[in-house]
């Protein structure tokens, strides 16, 4: 496995002290202002919210939307968002509980010892928090997880996080609740959660197969016959929150297996955790814990997108996609999604796509819906998921060799939609 460096603080060199300055003819310089504490902690996606939500607001403000349509977006997606608060909202509270932090360590345990094995059940879990808890859940909360077994046990974290990243796209096709745009897809077909479910079994279990395949080629083989010291089981700080979060967690997973409606399972799961932590841990209660950016970036993308449709985007992506139902149609969407999703984001590369795709093609839809949630693993702004994933591993220290990063990403990408887009064609009607 390949070893990443990261920086270790130190006290720095000393330096030098200058000559004090002869004041000025014009008076003494004033001190610098201070920049505010909000804008130091700032960070790349809250510009990117920011700026994406101002372009939207100024396209429906200059007429180049109209507001009709502008209002018809907004209702759609309020629902969506909600949900996705919502459940940002349960996972981090989850989080701060340590139950990722347990089943991490129970993962390491179980492995006992072996690389393989503890490949194996990593990946496990990196499906399993995508598909039930949404793959921005697994960006945000997995990655420090990941990276932090990495440290207990002696790893490279490289590998860890890159099973964190390609699994949180990859292992997004299976449920509504695992990626927005299987929300919008299910909406617009009118499929309930089973249905929806039964559609893409075999393109996600087949995407799962194929990534993990590519993360042991690509990340993991080297030195896997090289064994790990088996950690001592995790203690959580405080027992009666973890049980609460872990079950909150249980509860939202059933609520969605039963066809509760996603915005009502989630908004519930979150308020049973925010319960628990106000009566025994009042300090978790900051801003930060509201995931405002999330919303706002995804409005503004809807209304970007929305507006470039309406000037061409619309005319140039129905000529690509074309109107063919049949497997030929299918690949091409699922590879115009993909291709897009690298270029722009797979939100709005789902949106601009399912515009052209024509009614009752459900079969086409779902092809293009496998492009854009398998597919953006090129480009580091291909998918939200991908954005939060950058910035956990900047927070850690972690530095991401970018040429390998881009090629081994490529050649996932192509492997997995390979290997999807039959596995649909298998159940397609």
């Amino acid at each position: 496995m390949e070893e990443v460096s990261t920086a270790v603080a130190g006290p720095p060199p000393a330096r030098p002290v200058p000559p004090p300055r002869r004041p000025s003819r014009g008076g003494s310089r004033r001190p610098p202002r201070p920049v505010p504490a909000a804008l130091r902690r700032a960070g790349t996606l809250d510009g990117l919210a920011v700026a994406a939500l101002a372009a939207g607001v100024l396209f429906v403000a200059t007429g180049l939307l109209p507001a009709a349509d502008a209002l018809a977006t907004v209702r759609r997606t309020g629902p969506l968002l909600v949900f996705l608060v919502a459940v940002v909202v349960l996972a981090e509270l989850t989080a701060r509980a340590q139950v990722f932090d347990a089943v991490a360590v129970r993962i390491a345990i179980l492995g006992r010892g072996r690389r393989w094995a503890l490949f194996a059940l990593l990946v496990t879990f990196a499906t399993l928090t995508t598909i039930f808890l949404n793959l921005d859940t697994t960006a945000v909360l997995l990655t420090p997880v990941m990276l932090a077994v990495a440290a207990r046990l002696g790893l490279a974290a490289l590998p860890l996080a890159m099973t964190t990243v390609w699994l949180a796209n990859t292992a997004s096709l299976l449920l509504p609740v695992s990626n927005l745009t299987n929300l919008l897809a299910a909406d617009r077909l009118g499929l309930p959660v089973a249905a929806f479910a039964g559609r893409m079994a075999g393109p996600q279990l087949v995407a799962v197969l194929a990534t993990a395949a590519c993360l042991w080629l690509l990340h993991w083989r080297r030195d896997a016959a090289a064994r790990y010291p088996v950690p001592v089981p995790h203690r959580p700080a405080d027992p009666v929150l973890f049980r609460v979060a872990a079950a909150a967690c249980v509860l939202f997973v059933a609520g969605i297996v039963a066809g509760v409606p996603l915005a009502a399972v989630s908004v519930a799961g979150a308020v049973v955790v925010l319960v628990a932590f106000a009566v025994r841990d009042r300090a978790a209660f900051r801003w930060s814990l509201l995931p405002w950016r999330l919303p706002v970036l995804v409005t503004g993308l809807f209304l970007i997108v929305e507006t470039v449709g309406r000037h061409g985007l619309s005319s140039l992506l129905a000529g690509l996609v074309g109107t063919d139902p049949g497997p030929a149609g299918i690949g091409l969407a699922a590879a115009v999604g993909a291709v897009l999703a690298n270029v722009l984001n797979n939100l709005p590369a789902y949106v601009a796509g399912e515009a052209v795709v024509p009614a009752g093609h459900t079969d086409q839809l779902l092809g293009l819906l496998i492009g854009v949630n398998a597919g953006p693993l090129v480009l580091p702004w291909a998918s939200l998921a991908t954005l939060l994933w950058l910035e956990r591993c900047r927070a850690a220290g972690l530095a991401v060799p970018w040429r390998r990063f881009l090629l081994t990403g490529l050649v996932t990408a192509v492997v997995v939609l390979a290997t999807a887009v039959p596995a649909l064609l298998l159940t397609a009607g």
